[in-house]
């Protein structure tokens, strides 16, 4: 028998059959590293600088894997941060809804890659040398090719296998659970303006993706973990490439930090809490979420003509978006329940004027800081001691 005939069947490599899984698990976990380094955290948000070598690598093994272009990927991703939540968000679950995103993500995602708009003006600033405009985006299907070729001659018709889970990892889990259920399950560090989530604590399989409420409180972020418990295995890798020299990290989410000896708001309070406004949101909600169900839960007995599912939302997610993010239905709705409710309508509108600190581009300095020591005073005189507790914590942010 010769020697192509031999390995016809089994390929140049035979391994047992963990083995096979775990060089599937490497060959993912290489392309996991791609994504989130190279387009997400480096070519995207520029959270770090890369060496030339590890960047083009990253930007070859893509090409074989994934057959995605820099520029594409980039620009859908940046007009997702823009216009996240709204009808032009390019994979939004809570306006195209769940399931579609996360079984059709990679459909979504490429409908949004052929409209030259977003390309323009949101794809700056990638490669545009001529190794990426003539083989990586004129060819992006070759590499896709050249990597069914190099698997079937490496592992034979189990290398086929090993390829298939490489063509489907990327669409599935990036474009379809990080963008479908990251926006729709899991818990919640920040109070952003969004629908994001973190997924679950630990997420090896996507290299930290999951943490993706994280990401969107903080984007330009090389680091996505924040609590003692959340690992990112992304930044496992950019640190190892730091001490390397390949890498050069440029910015991270800063910390938090409280001076408990404060008893008024100053510049340096003013400051905290617009850096970190979703961090302070979080507090708020957590800090009056046992006086809303208590009124809540009081309003459903005394008042019988709010339907349960009502108030279920107005006690989960209404009383904690801002008003522009709320449907006309669902405003007047709200309006009809605050309106028998002097402590939920006292609560949701110091919500509101809190988020206009650091909305308001006119103010002075000084004006905001006035302005903030006025929202704690009078947090302070409503007579809502979940309110008033809060009031005195947010004039330790410093």
């Amino acid at each position: 028998m010769s020697y192509f005939s031999e390995h016809f069947f089994t390929g140049l490599i035979d391994l047992p059959w963990w083995g096979y899984i775990v060089v599937t698990l490497v060959f993912a976990q290489i392309t996991n590293a791609a994504v989130t380094i190279y387009l997400h955290r480096y070519q995207a948000h520029h959270g770090l600088v890369l060496h030339p070598v590890p960047g083009h690598f990253f930007r070859f093994w893509l090409w074989l894997t994934t057959g995605m272009v820099t520029k594409e990927w980039v620009a859908v991703h940046r007009k997702h941060h823009a216009k996240v939540e709204t009808e032009e968000d390019p994979h939004s679950p809570q306006v195209l809804g769940l399931r579609k995103v996360l079984w059709q993500g990679y459909e979504v995602y490429k409908q949004e890659t052929c409209k030259l708009e977003t390309m323009e003006k949101y794809g700056h600033d990638t490669p545009d040398d001529w190794l990426e405009l003539n083989l990586y985006t004129k060819h992006s299907s070759l590499g896709i090719f050249i990597m069914v070729v190099i698997d079937f001659a490496l592992f034979g018709f189990l290398g086929i296998a090993i390829w298939a889970v490489q063509m489907m990892w990327i669409p599935f889990f990036a474009a379809g659970v990080i963008n479908g259920v990251g926006h729709y399950w899991g818990y919640r560090n920040f109070a952003c303006a969004d629908a994001s989530k973190n997924i679950v604590p630990w997420g090896i399989l996507i290299a930290g993706e999951e943490l993706h409420n994280n990401h969107h409180a903080y984007a330009t972020s090389a680091r996505f973990s924040n609590k003692w418990f959340e690992f990112d295995m992304g930044w496992m890798y950019i640190r190892i490439l730091e001490s390397l020299g390949f890498a050069q990290v440029k910015n991270l989410a800063p910390k938090i930090r409280f001076n408990l000896n404060k008893a008024q708001c100053d510049l340096e309070t003013l400051q905290a809490v617009i850096t970190h406004r979703y961090d302070v949101l979080a507090k708020f909600a957590k800090s009056v979420k046992q006086t809303c169900a208590e009124e809540i839960r009081e309003l459903r007995e005394r008042a019988a003509q709010f339907d349960s599912q009502t108030l279920k939302n107005i006690k989960k997610h209404w009383l904690h978006l801002d008003a522009k993010f709320l449907k006309a239905q669902e405003r007047a709705k709200l309006n009809e329940v605050l309106s028998k409710s002097q402590v939920l309508e006292t609560i949701y509108s110091m919500r509101q004027e809190l988020t206009t600190l650091w909305q308001r581009s006119t103010a002075s300095k000084e004006q905001l800081v006035r302005q903030l020591e006025d929202w704690c005073h009078r947090a302070e005189k409503s007579g809502i001691a979940s309110l008033q507790e809060f009031s005195r914590k947010l004039r330790y942010y410093a």
